[in-house]
């Protein structure tokens, strides 16, 4: 029987390999979520949201009154 090393599966994969192929493979699915939501304003994505929407609703109700003026 073959000795398994400290870096490999029971399956004989190699962890250090994978770990490396997986920081080159871009971005994760919840980053991906994420990245979308701050960018499009996707449909139910506001906990990934940064947006201040108070500081939104201030700025749009100056900008009306200046445009009334």
């Amino acid at each position: 029987m073959k000795k398994q090393s400290e870096n490999q599966t029971v399956a004989g994969t190699n962890i250090d390999a994978v770990k490396r192929q997986n920081e080159r493979s871009g971005m994760s699915y919840n980053e991906v979520k994420e990245l979308l939501a701050r960018t499009t304003g996707g449909h139910n994505t506001r906990m990934f949201s940064d947006t201040n929407v108070e500081h939104v609703i201030e700025n749009n109700q100056q900008s009306m009154q200046d445009k009334h003026e």
